[in-house]
């Protein structure tokens, strides 16, 4: 598993050589952001579960900044923050506004949809998405810290039990190889 993931992950040594990482090589450079096992690829599919929530453009920031932190994986914990998109953002946002709503009993408020991009530019639209983000509230928000927990748990479960069948299923083979 590790060699199919390797052939769309940067090599290391490359990343070690480019200048323009050179000012960053005590954090962003550290070998346990780069390597891939077990633990690191369940612990950077988590965070960027977890992430991808994060309104606007910040979910590969905070997914980097959480793959620091935590020393997890840090370009599986970039992409894997690309499970929203404008396709699937709608519909986790109003599933967790129901799941915020649910654990918020008492709070009257409706969903509305998200503001579209429109013409005025990037900065227009992320005032008016920060203007929709308060209009729903805390319900909104409770929503997407415990949908986030929710997927990130699910997703480091998930990967760390895909791994442990893939490797009992390599070593299952290995064992039925007649001995030479």
């Amino acid at each position: 598993m590790r060699r199919k993931l390797r052939q769309f992950l940067p090599d290391h040594d490359v990343i070690r050589s480019n200048r323009w990482f050179a000012p960053f090589e005590n954090t962003l450079l550290h070998s346990r952001l780069w390597h891939l096992n077990r633990r690191s690829a369940a612990g950077a599919v988590a965070a960027g579960m977890f992430c991808g929530l994060i309104p606007g453009p910040f979910q590969m920031l905070g997914a980097a900044i959480c793959a620091v932190i935590f020393r997890v994986n840090l370009p599986l914990a970039m992409a894997t923050t690309l499970y929203t998109n404008p396709f699937t953002i709608v519909p986790l946002y109003i599933v967790a506004f129901a799941i915020g709503h649910w654990a918020l009993p008492g709070e009257g408020r409706q969903f509305v949809a998200p503001p579209e991009p429109g013409e005025n530019g990037l900065i227009a639209w992320m005032h008016a998405l920060t203007d929709w983000m308060v209009g729903l509230g805390t319900p909104l928000a409770l929503g997407l810290v415990l949908l986030g927990a929710g997927l990130a748990i699910t997703a480091y479960v998930a990967v760390r039990l895909a791994w442990r069948i893939y490797l009992m299923c390599v070593w299952h083979q290995r064992s039925r190889r007649p001995a030479s």
